[in-house]
């Protein structure tokens, strides 16, 4: 029996691990029938968690989700979240945090969906040319429009989750009740301060790439020829076994292996289990391309990691430590742009 868990304090329960739609579409299962399938498994195991976005596939996925739980008759039994921010055209105002484009994009959203409701509306990633005061306030008009229940954030810095609660409770507006960051064995960076800062401000945690796209999968193993996938042609400073960063992310990976085996599951099992032990962490998405995928991941759900196994996973990546930083997500402009540094 699956033990449902509370997201943040809002008193909506939800599955541990939550059913990521970002590979339903063209990006991944461009066949609706067959995603139709995994998500109507994960639905019977337990799963009531459905998270997608507007940008998988530039709106495909939610079609996809939409279509699936119109056939199933399970819309009301499922807690249904989405996501705005990304490129959705070529207009300058067709993405972002804006209230012009949170509008436009919730009505797309909905419509894609076939629902009358989104369960959790997230906002994608920070944008710094937005106020987020402009960015909750659209968001407390929908939900007071009965067309959002509740609203998160994805992929936030601490300082950044921080101020929008202050800004919600500032100007009386409704707040993120949730926050989405990476998290795996490999990418262990928020447990220094977003993990704790949710905590403090009763917010729920919903992990992505908990298998650290793809490297925990038991598929990057030394000695053996890595794969050569999609994400890794189009992704290269998170798989080019060049970087000095992959290749600590290998000899990890490996390591893990080895601990999993010894610990009689297997490494998927062990990373996913990892994630949901963790006290702030409500959920850990899976994104299943296949039944077989989706088949392998179940499972994670049952098991629980005893402190040994966890204390050697700390051996092998201490806490707090992400072993290469283009896995975290999101890149401050002031990185990037040398102009945001230096004084004119």
């Amino acid at each position: 029996m699956t033990e449902y868990r509370v997201l943040g304090r809002t008193g909506l329960k939800v599955s541990p691990l939550c059913l990521g739609a970002m590979m339903f579409g063209w990006w991944g299962e461009p066949d609706q029938e067959a995603s139709a399938r995994i998500i109507d498994r994960a639905l019977d195991s337990g799963i009531n968690f459905i998270d997608t976005a507007d940008v998988y596939s530039q709106g495909q996925s939610e079609e996809f989700v939409g279509q699936a739980l119109a056939k199933s008759g399970k819309r009301d039994e499922v807690v249904l979240a989405t996501k705005c921010h990304g490129v959705m055209g070529e207009g300058p105002n067709q993405r972002g945090n804006s209230r012009r484009w949170i509008f436009q994009a919730v009505e797309n959203s909905l419509r894609r969906l076939g629902t009358d409701w989104i369960d959790l509306y997230q906002i994608h990633r920070p944008d710094p040319a937005t106020d987020v005061e402009e960015t909750l306030g659209a968001l407390t008009d929908l939900v007071r429009q009965g067309k959002v229940r509740y609203i998160g954030s994805s992929t936030f810095p601490a300082h950044r989750i921080v101020e929008a609660q202050w800004a919600a409770e500032r100007r009386s507006l409704e707040r993120f009740v949730c926050e989405q960051p990476p998290y795996s064995p490999l990418a262990r960076g928020i447990e220094a301060d977003v993990l704790p800062t949710a905590e403090r401000y009763g917010m729920g945690v919903i992990v992505w790439s908990p298998l650290a796209g793809g490297w925990l999968t038991g598929r990057y193993r030394k000695g053996r020829e890595l794969p050569q996938t999609r994400r890794s042609a189009n992704l290269p400073q998170r798989y080019d076994m060049a970087l000095e960063g992959n290749q600590r992310k290998l000899e990890a990976a490996e390591r893990l292996a080895v601990l999993a085996e010894e610990t009689g599951i297997s490494l998927i099992e062990l990373s996913l289990a990892f994630t949901i032990r963790h006290r702030a962490v409500t959920s850990a998405i899976i994104g299943p391309r296949t039944m077989e995928h989706l088949e392998s991941q179940l499972p994670a759900a049952g098991v629980r990691l005893s402190d040994d196994v966890l204390d050697r996973i700390d051996e092998i990546v201490p806490p707090g430590t992400t072993l290469n930083q283009a896995d975290t997500g999101w890149q401050p402009p002031e990185l990037g742009d040398a102009a945001l540094r230096r004084r004119p």
